[in-house]
């Protein structure tokens, strides 16, 4: 029997997250990621598939990020009607994350069309609509943790925790090969240890390939610990200067850390009960699903919900849908706390929140994610004596704090410590999900520690052959 490995997006590249195995029988997709970029390649690449999605038996998704999700409605635009495998969470934050997304291409298209009308340029479709999104979902299928399911007659399906965000899972695949099975463990993206809310990520064993991510190759996480000093200084300082703290934040995962963090930081009487908004529609929907699966947190929060304590939803906590309530936040003076979208500032309502606030010493802008070069973001973290925010110039005047502790995504010594645990009769690891330098630090790593297993950096479109292992 021919089992092949095809690495078809996040190969040396941190987004499109997409790789194909495939058997005699069967062939299935790990993720179906969107590819992130300028707007003419992102519709391009998105647009085609280096295979035919009628062909394709299943898809596994690892969990709601949109580089790992995102793509899903266009597949299915495409021709594929298999089914899509997916823990309870997972699937609940998808129908938000990927009707938000071809809500977003929706209102690009028709800022595009506007001015290709004006050009004499042709109409443009969006790569898929809200609509669209939302009747991908009746494809999916879910699996809970630690269930077998036969995906085929040849392949069966078994999840594992990830403690990447709620819902996020390691698939481990095990193919029947008549005589010895393959099992391939697909950790991408994997979770940090002893982070709150989440479980720590679970290591499979007996399996033969580990498919791992390479974000943070070659660079440490500072200590929880650092950061809550930063966290607690910063939001004094603040308060003491009668400040606001606006936290520009991803919709998924980071806001609800944050909100977590802040409200034990209220609780242990770190800093002062002041009021928190967290202002977006995604965001709040995205709370709400962490709220109603409370029991897939680690087991601190699991208590704190069976006490009757909603670590996400104390009485200083308000989370705003409406418009009208979001603008109603420019006329608050008193200290408090702004957590809005988007998380590197380049729309949603964190834009209103920044120009009025930005030019005020008095307040402190929080960045607590990664920002990516040209984005408004960056330009915030690097302060820029002058940004432009809807197109006017404002002078930053306003306090400019990073912590950078608050990742989800494992190190390099975390994803070296996984793949040393992973071990066993391990033949290959394959890294992926990171740029070339990252993916390189982490095999040097990975050598040091296991130098008896191989490692490869696969290339975009690149196959392997995979075998048995003898035990």
């Amino acid at each position: 029997m021919a089992i092949t490995l095809t690495f078809l997006g996040a190969a040396r590249t941190v987004t499109g997250s997409m790789h194909l195995l495939s058997t005699d029988k069967t062939n299935i997709l790990f993720d179906c990621g969107l590819f992130q970029g300028k707007r003419d390649e992102y519709y391009d690449i998105n647009s085609h598939f280096a295979f035919d999605p009628q062909n394709l038996d299943a898809c596994i998704i690892s969990h709601a990020h949109i580089d790992h999700c995102g793509n899903i409605p266009t597949l299915i635009k495409n021709g594929f009607r298999g089914d899509i495998y997916t823990t309870p969470v997972t699937r609940d934050l998808c129908r938000y994350m990927l009707t938000d997304s071809g809500f977003i291409q929706e209102e690009d298209i028709k800022y595009v069309n506007k001015i290709n009308k004006k050009r004499g340029l042709p109409p443009r479709n969006p790569l898929y609509t809200s609509e669209e999104a939302m009747r991908s979902l009746k494809y999916f299928r879910t699996l809970e943790y630690h269930t077998s399911h036969d995906i085929s007659k040849d392949v069966s399906l078994i999840f594992y925790e990830a403690g990447h965000i709620l819902g996020s899972s390691i698939s481990i695949v095990e193919v029947k090969t008549g005589k010895k099975n393959i099992k391939i463990a697909y950790a991408c993206d994997l979770g940090r240890r002893d982070m709150p809310l989440l479980k720590n990520p679970e290591v499979p064993k007996d399996i033969d390939y580990l498919i791992i991510e390479s974000t943070y190759g070659g660079r440490l996480h500072e200590p929880m610990e650092i950061a809550e000093k930063k966290l607690i200084n910063a939001i004094n300082k603040t308060i003491k200067r009668g400040g606001k703290i606006i936290i520009p934040s991803f919709a998924l995962e980071r806001t609800q850390l944050v909100v977590f963090f802040i409200s034990e930081l209220i609780k242990r009487k770190k800093i002062p009960k002041i009021p928190i908004y967290v202002d977006g529609p995604l965001a709040v929907n995205l709370t709400e699903v962490f709220r109603e699966n409370w029991q897939y947190f680690d087991d601190i929060t699991r208590q704190s919900f069976l006490n009757s304590e909603d670590p996400l939803g104390y009485d200083n906590i308000t989370y705003i849908k409406a418009v009208n309530d979001s603008k109603k936040l420019h006329n608050i003076s008193n200290p408090s706390i702004i957590i809005s979208a988007s998380g590197m500032c380049e729309n949603g309502r964190v834009l209103h929140h920044l120009k009025n606030n930005v030019e005020n010493p008095n307040n402190t802008i929080l960045i607590v994610g990664y920002m990516a070069e040209d984005t408004l973001g960056r330009k915030i973290v690097e302060r820029n004596p002058e940004i432009r925010i809807f197109g006017r110039p404002y002078d930053l005047r306003a306090e400019v704090i990073k912590i950078n502790a608050f990742s989800a995504h494992a190190d390099n010594d975390g994803l070296v410590e996984y793949a040393n645990e992973c071990k066993g009769k391990l033949k290959e690891i394959f890294i992926v999900h990171g740029e070339l330098e990252k993916a390189e630090l982490l095999k040097v790593s990975l050598k040091k520690k296991i130098n008896k297993i191989k490692a490869t950096i696969p290339k975009k479109e690149e196959t392997f052959f995979l075998k048995a292992v003898e035990k």
